[in-house]
């Protein structure tokens, strides 16, 4: 199969599949209580199980699905999360109570992995010279999604209520498996990757052992947990900055999404950078100037300027992913991508249920403020580490 052709459909896969997520789980808590009838005194602690549960079940399946793609075909487990996802959603529309939507989302936890599917495929496909790049449009779309989703659900759910909102994501999901049925092939096994690859069952250890994969994971994990950190508190910090502004919400939703809008921008830049520079190097400079550039968010004390530190926390914050997923796929080989992919998955699922608790803590006893004090040293943190351990990590693997 062609790789601009698999890359051109992977990447509409990515935007449904990103839109679909993010028109739904912002309205959640609006969901609970105008639909199923959560009153204002427990809905807060309802939209926390409810959004939790996801995560927790899809950090289970993660690594089992991933093991099965190595095993029974990537193609297969990305047909299997769509189909799976696209009923979860049709579902979420038909649900009548808070318990009844905690199943549903534990369902989707349980569907979950597509996303690591497609990445797996698109780097097998992908030529060596064209990783970084394919990687960085592939995340752009995710992040257009993500930009796409809160606004195209707001709309729907004002004119026609929250219930059109998931049988719409399910539709989209659902195409999502017809074009993966009929348009992608399983990729091969045998193509030669750039790098001389890690492969697990040779060297008779497991995959979390190796030292370049096991410091990716952790880097990823560390790295979710700092966007979980900032985001449960952003709508608050900018209203608080907003003050008595006209069209409040309105002006939240758009600050907030300022950073997306930059990372769509900019993230297949920071592949081509890393493609030509090296994805260690383009790691680094990403962690430390979005690490730089959080902790500087805490400064402003006008909306308009952390409006501009948040466009800029934007451009940096999109090349750290791209370039962990490049490393990973560099130093894995064609048969071992399912489980890599799905590792990195369950490690951000963990990172994502880690990063709202302590966020919390942070904002309650010390101020909203010093979340992206936090945010920025651990971003910092990890660059550093990322340093030392790079001569490590390659000279064990």
């Amino acid at each position: 199969m062609n790789w601009k052709v698999c890359l051109a459909i992977l990447t509409c896969n990515v935007v449904f599949m990103s839109s679909s997520y993010t028109m739904l789980v912002p309205f959640l808590p609006m969901y609970l209580t105008n639909e199923l009838g959560v009153d204002a005194a427990s809905v807060n602690i309802w939209s926390g199980i409810v959004f939790s549960s996801t995560f927790f079940v899809s950090a289970i399946m993660a690594p089992i699905w991933g093991k099965m793609a190595d095993h029974r075909g990537k193609r297969l487990m990305a047909i299997r999360a769509s189909f799976l996802l696209s009923i979860s959603y049709f579902l979420g529309g038909i649900v009548t109570s808070p318990l009844q939507l905690t199943f549903m989302r534990m369902f989707q936890g349980f569907s979950s992995g597509l996303w690591p599917m497609e990445l797996a495929i698109m780097t097998i496909y992908a030529p060596p010279k064209k990783l970084g790049i394919c990687l960085g449009i592939m995340q752009g779309a995710l992040t257009a999604g993500g930009i796409i989703g809160p606004l195209f659900g707001g709309v729907l759910a004002e004119f026609f209520g929250m219930r059109m909102s998931f049988f719409l994501a399910a539709a989209a999901l659902f195409l999502n498996f017809v074009v993966l049925v009929f348009f992608i092939k399983e990729p091969p096994t045998d193509n030669a990757p750039a790098v001389k690859p890690v492969a697990a069952e040779e060297k008779g250890v497991s995959l979390w052992k190796i030292p370049i994969i096991r410091h990716m994971l952790i880097c990823s994990a560390l790295v979710q947990v700092v966007i979980l950190l900032v985001q449960p508190i952003m709508t608050t910090y900018i209203s608080h900055l907003a003050g008595q502004m006209d069209n409040l919400i309105f002006i939240s939703g758009l600050v907030f999404s300022l950073g997306g809008f930059a990372s769509a921008i900019t993230a297949p830049l920071w592949g081509r950078f890393g493609q030509h520079h090296g994805f260690f190097k383009s790691m680094r400079y990403a962690l430390i100037l979005a690490g730089i550039c959080s902790i500087i968010q805490s400064l402003p004390t006008e909306l308009y300027t952390f409006a501009a530190s948040q466009f800029a926390v934007g451009l940096f914050f999109s090349g750290i992913f791209p370039s962990i997923n490049a490393i990973l796929a560099e130093h894995t080989d064609a048969k071992t991508k399912g489980r890599v992919f799905g590792l990195l998955f369950s490690a951000q699922q963990v990172g994502a249920m880690t990063g709202p608790i302590i966020g919390g803590l942070i904002a309650t006893f010390l101020g909203m403020k010093y979340v992206f004090f936090v945010a920025g040293f651990i971003l910092l943190g990890i660059s550093r580490t990322i340093r030392r351990k790079k001569r490590q990590s390659l000279e064990a693997a």
